[in-house]
């Protein structure tokens, strides 16, 4: 692709509650799957950067976690990446639910965070296609307008892609001049195993109920191509729990939950990777393992000090 002449390149850090759409958005953007969804929240644990090329600009996005509370290490650790993101953003992307509003959590966001890091940052109300009446919208708009001083309010639908194309030319508006920071074919820095975790867990996130979702953590340990066949990956991967009887919720009546699981995440894995897949999953009691520093630290939460 031709570069325009004064191109711009720099780091967009995507934040807000859980649930407000973020992965959605990246997602689209990018026309691929990179963050995991779910209609749970707090689905996505670590940062996860989406790179997006055209020819006036290389914009690198930071989807974040939300901010959320907690008190183990891995919720900690959740809320350092989210943290540092927007530290190293040139840009910040706040995003909000438009049906739900502003809320206590968006102030205390606003406060804690933007307040103090003082950049360039733009309001995304998000799920508007849900917004109804849709005459609500513009007593939204100017509500939001008086929290912060944003840079730009758009109302967006991450799912359906509206004026997504608007936002990216509102982005370019703000990023530094400088040549591209990743190779224009680099549409992130995801290592293969997370990138195969991520899907599983999202798998396991949607078919298991309640708080259960939320124990579990993936590890991938091993992925081999086929002996005969090049085209065929081999992956081993293990799913942790914190206590015995949720390892019998997650492998469930003569196996079938984690074969569902397993099925699921094969079908996605192999339309994505564009390769046949071999997936055999486990399930291991690892109590308190969102304490465990160096199984964290495995599973890829890079910022654990």
């Amino acid at each position: 692709m031709e570069k325009n002449e004064n191109f711009k390149a720099g780091f967009v850090a995507l934040v807000g509650k859980p649930n407000v759409g973020k992965s959605t958005l990246l997602n689209n953007i990018l026309k691929t799957k990179l963050s995991i969804v779910s209609p749970k929240p707090q689905t996505t644990r670590l940062r996860i950067v989406g790179v997006y090329n055209d020819k006036d600009a290389q914009i690198i996005f930071l989807d974040t976690p939300g901010i959320q509370k907690g008190k183990d290490i891995l919720t900690k650790t959740v809320v350092d990446s989210a943290v540092s993101s927007m530290e190293e953003a040139d840009i910040i992307t706040m995003v909000i639910d438009g049906v739900k509003g502003w809320t206590k959590e968006d102030d205390q966001l606003v406060e804690n965070y933007l307040e103090k890091l003082n950049k360039p940052t733009i309001l995304l109300i998000n799920k508007v296609d849900k917004v109804k009446p849709k005459d609500v919208l513009l007593p939204l708009i100017e509500e939001v307008s008086q929290k912060y001083e944003f840079k730009e309010i758009i109302p967006i639908s991450a799912l359906k892609g509206t004026n997504l194309d608007r936002y990216i030319e509102v982005l370019k508006k703000y990023l530094p001049e400088s040549p591209p920071l990743f190779p224009e074919d680099q549409i992130t820095d995801l290592p293969l195993k997370f990138y195969i975790a991520e899907i599983i867990r999202e798998k396991a996130f949607n078919l298991l109920k309640k708080e259960l979702p939320y124990s579990i953590a993936v590890e991938v340990e091993s992925i081999k191509e086929g002996e005969k066949n090049k085209n065929l990956l081999i992956i081993d991967a293990v799913l942790y729990v914190e206590r015995e009887n949720h390892k019998k919720i997650v492998i469930g009546k003569n196996g079938q939950t984690l074969k569902k699981i397993g099925k699921l995440a094969r079908e996605e894995l192999e339309f994505l990777l564009k390769k046949k897949i071999y997936l055999n999953l486990w399930v291991k009691v690892k109590p308190e393992w969102k304490e465990d520093l160096t199984l964290l630290k495995t599973l890829g939460y890079q910022y654990i000090s």
